[in-house]
């Protein structure tokens, strides 16, 4: 069964990914060289494309407010340093949850809220000298969550 199945039918996702926990304190990217074209960074000893944040946000406020969430991904954006090249939001009804991305010339942030159970669930990826951990307090100000979980991915190793 290919993983695209396993992914589509709901089985295996229990399995632990090679994703690391990471805790808040901002550790930001040293980059390898100031010339360089491919925004490839050193982060922990590891040069990577960049840093794959997964964040999870539980009993979280505001996730049905458009204007709020839009406010929170544009100081996210300028809280780590980043472009912001085009924010695309939807709200779904009757619900009331939002999805939804802030494209980056680093790449993105997205959001899926589901304010009936007061969870979210955020990508942020970022190369180059963005800092996608930033991030984190930026999120944890505006939502006021009661519980906060992130793990990070480091992407492009050994390209």
């Amino acid at each position: 069964m290919s993983q695209n199945a396993l992914f589509q039918s709901g089985k295996g996702l229990g399995t632990p990914s090679t994703a690391r926990k990471k805790d808040f304190a901002i550790d930001t990217p040293s980059v390898v060289s100031e010339d360089s074209a491919d925004h490839f960074v050193v982060r922990n000893g590891v040069r990577c494309a960049g840093a794959h944040l997964i964040i999870d946000l539980y009993d979280a406020k505001k996730l049905d407010d458009l204007d709020h969430i839009e406010a929170a991904l544009r100081d996210c954006v300028d809280a780590a340093g980043a472009t912001l090249l085009h924010i695309h939001l939807h709200h779904f009804e009757p619900n009331g949850g939002i999805s939804g991305v802030a494209v980056l010339a680093e790449s993105h942030i997205s959001i899926h809220s589901w304010p009936e159970n007061g969870y979210a669930a955020l990508d942020v990826f970022m190369c180059g000298k963005a800092n996608p951990e930033a991030c984190v307090p930026v999120l944890r100000e505006a939502f006021k969550p009661g519980r906060i979980a992130v793990s990070e991915h480091l992407r492009g190793q050994g390209v």
